[in-house]
C-alpha cells in the first residue's frame, strides 16, 4: 500500500494554493491550478488555509459523502476565540441543513421535501416562462445590454420571490441581500472589512423572513414560507428559528447558483460559438447542454467538509477533524472522469458530475435550477440567434472564489437598434 505521509506537506509549492484564486487571472480560468493540483499532488495540504485540498473525482465524491459537514462554530466557541461579531451568524447557519449530518440533517431535509417537492415546482413553470419572456422582451427592445443585470440576475431572484410566497417586487431587496452574505459562504476567510455588511444582510433577512411567517399566519399563501409552516413528520414540526434559516439559505443557494449558470453558461457559448449556433438550430440539446455547462463551468466551485476520523486519501493521512476542501471544479474536469474534459460536448454520456454536491447534501433545489436553465437558454437562443458579446468588453469575475459567477456580461442582441420601446 505504500507509506502514508504524516499530516503535513508532501509538496511545498504556494503555487498550488487555492489562495492564488485571489489573483485575477487565475479567477478568471482557474483550471489549470486544478490540473496541476490533481496530477501534482490530488491530496494537497495548504498550509495557507490550513486545511487539505482534494481535487480528483473519486476523492471528492468520497468527501461529499462521507464527510462532516457541520462544521459551523458554535457561538460560544467564536466568543472564545475573539470573533463575537460572528455569532449572530453561527446561530443561523447551524439550523440550515447544509451544515447538519445525520440525524439533525435527516430531519430537517424530510421535513424540507414536504415544502419543496417536484409537484411544487412544476407548478411554476408557466410563471418561470413569463417572467423569462417579460425579461427577455425589455433586452430585446434595449438592443444592448447586460445579460446579468437584465437577466441571470432578476430571473432566479424573481422566481425564488414567488416560491418562497413574498411579494416578487421584494425582489431586489433580496438579490441584495443575498448577494452579500453569499460572500462569506462562498470565500475561504473571513474579512472583518466586510463582516458589518454580512451581519446587516443577515439581520435585514431574519427580520424580513420572520415578517413573513407573521403575515402567513394571518393571511396564508401558496409558497414554501407557508409549506415550512405546515410541514410535518411523525409529529415533528419546524420552529419558527428553524423557518427563518431555512429560508435564508434557500433564497441564497436559488438565487446564486442559478445566476451563476446562466451568466457564466453564456459567456461559454460565446466563447464556442458553433456550440451556441448548435443551440439556436436544435433546441433539443439543450437539457445535455445544461448538464456539460454544470460540468464545465461549475456555479459552486468548492465547499469544505471535516474528516470524520484519521482517513488514508492519496497516499496521505488525513487527521480526525482536519478540514477538508473538496474543489467540485477540478472533479469535473477530471480526465479520469471525463475524456477530453476540456471539451464542451453536449452529447457527453455519461455525464454524472458533481456541480451539485453528492448523496445526503445534493442540491435539493437542482430540479428548480434546472429548470430556469432550460427555459433561459431556449428562451435566449431562439430570440438571440446573432447574440455576441459588446465590443469584446473585458469579462470581470466577482470576488467570490467558491460560487464562480459574472459581475457582468455586456452583450448585443445582434438586432440593429434593437426594437421599438
Amino acid at each position: 500500500m505504500g507509506t502514508i505521509a504524516d499530516v503535513r506537506p508532501a509538496v511545498d509549492d504556494a503555487g498550488l494554493s487555492l489562495y492564488n484564486l485571489l489573483d485575477p487571472e487565475v479567477l478568471d480560468n482557474p483550471y489549470p491550478l486544478y490540473a496541476r493540483l490533481r496530477s501534482e499532488d490530488p491530496v494537497h495540504w495548504d498550509p495557507f488555509l490550513h486545511a487539505w485540498v482534494v481535487t480528483r473525482y473519486d476523492d471528492v465524491v468520497q468527501v461529499l459523502h462521507k464527510f462532516i459537514a457541520n462544521r459551523t462554530p458554535t457561538p460560544e466557541l467564536l466568543e472564545a476565540m475573539g470573533a463575537p461579531e460572528l455569532s449572530e451568524i453561527a446561530e443561523v447557519m447551524v439550523k440550515q441543513m447544509l451544515f447538519m449530518d445525520a440525524a439533525a440533517h435527516t430531519r430537517i431535509r424530510q421535513l424540507a421535501s414536504y415544502a419543496f417537492t417536484p409537484a411544487r415546482i412544476k407548478v411554476l413553470r408557466d410563471h418561470i416562462e413569463s417572467i423569462a419572456e417579460r425579461l427577455v422582451s425589455e433586452m430585446e427592445a434595449k438592443g444592448s445590454f447586460d445579460l446579468i443585470g437584465d437577466f441571470a440576475a432578476p430571473l432566479p431572484a424573481i422566481v425564488t420571490a414567488e416560491m418562497l410566497g413574498v411579494p416578487t417586487s421584494d425582489y431586489r431587496q433580496l438579490k441584495d441581500w443575498s448577494f452579500t452574505f453569499s460572500e462569506m459562504l462562498g470565500n475561504f476567510q473571513h474579512n472583518p472589512d466586510r463582516s458589518e455588511a454580512v451581519l446587516e444582510a443577515l439581520r435585514g433577512m431574519i427580520k424580513y423572513f420572520r415578517n413573513a411567517i407573521a403575515v402567513q399566519k394571518e393571511y396564508p399563501t401558496e409558497g414554501l414560507v407557508r409549506s415550512f409552516m405546515d410541514a410535518e413528520a411523525d409529529g415533528d414540526r419546524f420552529t419558527e428559528e428553524e423557518i427563518v434559516a431555512n429560508c435564508i439559505l434557500t433564497m441564497v443557494g436559488g438565487l446564486e447558483t442559478t445566476t451563476n449558470l446562466i451568466g457564466s453558461g453564456i459567456l461559454t457559448l460565446m466563447r464556442h460559438r458553433d456550440q451556441y449556433e448548435r443551440l439556436c438550430q436544435d433546441p433539443s440539446l439543450i437539457p445535455g447542454a445544461v448538464e456539460e455547462l454544470l460540468r464545465f463551468e461549475s456555479p459552486s466551485q468548492h465547499t469544505a467538509r471535516l474528516a470524520p476520523a484519521d482517513i488514508e486519501m492519496g497516499g496521505k493521512l488525513i487527521k480526525e477533524r482536519q478540514a477538508v476542501i473538496a474543489v467540485m471544479g477540478a472533479a469535473n474536469r477530471d480526465p479520469e472522469r471525463f475524456p477530453n474534459p476540456d471539451e464542451l460536448d453536449f452529447t457527453r454520456s455519461p455525464n454524472r458530475h458533481v456541480a451539485f454536491g453528492w448523496g445526503a447534501h445534493f442540491c435539493f433545489g437542482a430540479a428548480l435550477a434546472r429548470m430556469e436553465a432550460h427555459i433561459a437558454y431556449g428562451l435566449l437562443t431562439s430570440r438571440f440567434p446573432n447574440l455576441r458579446r459588446e465590443n469584446d468588453a473585458p469579462v470581470e469575475w466577482r470576488d467570490n472564489l467558491g460560487l464562480r459567477g459574472l459581475k457582468e456580461l455586456r452583450m448585443n442582441s445582434g438586432k440593429e437598434g434593437g426594437l421599438p420601446a
